[in-house]
C-alpha cells in the first residue's frame, strides 16, 4: 500500500509558517515508522513554501531526520488551500482513530 502524509498539523505540531518552532508528534511518527517497517511505501507531502517561495527542504529535511522520520520520498510543492478534497483522503484524528490510536 502506498502512504501519502501531509507534514503540518500531521507529523508535526501546525506553526502557521514558522516551521523552526514544529514540534513532533511521535505518536503519529511511531506509526508511520511501523507502516515503514511493514513494507508500505510512505510518501511526505507538504506545501511549505508553496505560498511565499522559501526553500523549505533544508530544514525539513533535518526536521525529518531529528526527528527518526522513516519514509521513501519527500515531495515539496504541495498547493495551498483552505480545505483540500480527495476521495481517499483522511484528517489526522480519523486515521488516528482507523489505526487504534488516541486523538
Amino acid at each position: 500500500m502506498i502512504y501519502c502524509f501531509d507534514i503540518d498539523g500531521t507529523l508535526c505540531t501546525n506553526t502557521d509558517g514558522e516551521y523552526e518552532k514544529a514540534e513532533p508528534i511521535y505518536s503519529v511518527i511511531t506509526r508511520v515508522n511501523q507502516i515503514y517497517q511493514e513494507g508500505h511505501t510512505v510518501l511526505l507531502y507538504t506545501a511549505r513554501g508553496a505560498t511565499t517561495g522559501i526553500n523549505w527542504r533544508p530544514l525539513t529535511e533535518e526536521q525529518l531526520r531529528k526527528w527518526k522520520v522513516t519514509y521513501h520520498q519527500l515531495y515539496m510543492g504541495k498547493p495551498t488551500a483552505d480545505l483540500y478534497i480527495d476521495d481517499k483522503a483522511l484528517n489526522l484524528s480519523d486515521w488516528m482513530c482507523r489505526e487504534g490510536m488516541n486523538p
